[in-house]
């Protein structure tokens, strides 16, 4: 049996992982969501993930699991756990679809829809503090590269 050859220590200790920009987008967006969820599970009783999801549930952006694993970009599995969990504590419901009996849609109940309209304000006062600092153009020089950035990897 034959050893892989290595590459040289040399070749990976010039590499600044560090400032790689997939690395610092990778850290804010933990962040956010760290920063979200010290916030709302104090206040709400549930992570921030969770309380995107009953957003995203509530405004009708995403009324599927399987819409919600392609816009958080998890896999169906894990999408189908946050909805489990959100479910069992009784802030969304499935309902079948009564046209065609595999599609199963999600719905808020009354306190999941309370929840999800605390949601926007939190959000906004974790991306205030976030780019404090930060002016107006800046932010929205931000916003328009990171779009540009979502177009460039298809979508």
């Amino acid at each position: 049996m034959t050893v892989p050859s290595s590459k040289p220590v040399s070749e990976f200790s010039d590499y600044q992982f560090g400032d790689s920009v997939g690395y610092l987008i990778s850290r804010v967006s933990a962040k956010l969501w760290n920063m979200g969820t010290q916030r709302t599970m104090p206040e709400l009783g549930i992570t921030s993930a969770q309380g995107s999801v009953l957003f995203m549930v509530a405004s009708g952006k995403c009324t599927t699991a399987a819409e919600l694993a392609r816009e958080y970009g998890i896999d169906a599995s894990a999408a189908t756990r946050l909805v489990d969990r959100l479910e069992k504590r009784g802030l969304l419901t499935r309902l079948r679809c009564s046209k065609d009996r595999r599609i199963v849609r999600l719905a808020v109940t009354p306190e999941g829809s309370a929840i999800a309209e605390q949601m926007p304000a939190i959000f906004a006062g974790v991306r205030e503090q976030l780019l404090s600092g930060f002016t107006p153009e800046e932010v929205g020089f931000l916003k328009s590269m990171l779009r540009r950035a979502l177009i460039n990897g298809g979508g």
